[in-house]
């Protein structure tokens, strides 16, 4: 049966689904949804959320009949189906849920709207919002680096879709948010430099997925 993933190659979201597919191995497609038509507006439309997805959002996974979405539903759903990735016994498991909520709440939350309102906004943030959402990311990142320092992976001693998750917006160019995760977050550094090897099938997002890398605008 087809698995295709629809979402573009700036979203982070999509690029989680996207390495889980690649970890497990699995054959898929994408479909393309254009960076520049969903800046405009076109998966917050009335025509589309009826279409396609209520929520407005991408990344989009139509697997096994089903159609899926929301990231770590989706990485969830993958995770039991396969039985990989999942965490290797029930207090991993449990942690694993622990670690999906932070990233969706927090850790993804705040740096992928950061990231969109430098490179991808319509018109220039506002710079005591922009600065609000720096405070916030700051504060997430140091919550990770202080969990990863000492340890090779988020939950467990192998790679979890709580790895897959929080290293969603990982793997950006750093002129796309201006923060040089390397220089102040060494241990989240060293973490990504694992996923690489450690993740079957990793690519970066602009080689994994369809749409081609734009310059930030602000």
């Amino acid at each position: 049966m087809t698995t295709t993933l629809h979402g573009f190659a700036q979203s982070g979201n999509t690029y989680k689904v996207a390495l889980m597919l690649q970890a497990l191995q699995l054959p898929w497609t994408a479909r393309h949804v254009p960076l520049a038509d969903f800046a405009a507006g076109l998966t917050r439309s009335e025509p589309w959320r009826q279409a396609e997805n209520e929520m407005g959002e991408v990344p989009i996974l139509e697997v096994d009949g089903k159609r899926l979405t929301q990231s770590a539903a989706i990485l969830l759903y993958l995770a039991q189906r396969h039985g990989k990735f999942g965490g290797a016994n029930a207090d991993e498991h449990q942690d694993v849920l622990r670690w999906l909520f932070f990233d969706n709440h927090k850790f993804t939350s705040y740096f992928a709207t950061y990231r969109f309102m430098k490179s991808f906004a319509p018109t220039a943030p506002d710079p005591t919002l922009h600065a609000w959402f720096k405070g916030r990311v700051d504060n997430a990142f140091g919550i990770v680096d202080k969990h990863l320092t000492g340890r090779d992976f988020i939950v467990g001693d192998a790679p979890t879709i709580a790895d897959i998750s929080l290293a969603g917006y990982q793997f950006f160019p750093v002129e796309e948010s201006g923060i040089d995760v390397a220089v102040q977050y060494p241990a989240i550094a060293a973490w990504r430099e694992r996923l690489k090897s450690a993740l079957p099938g990793w690519k970066p997002p602009y080689d994994l997925l369809p749409g081609e890398q734009v310059a930030p605008k602000w």
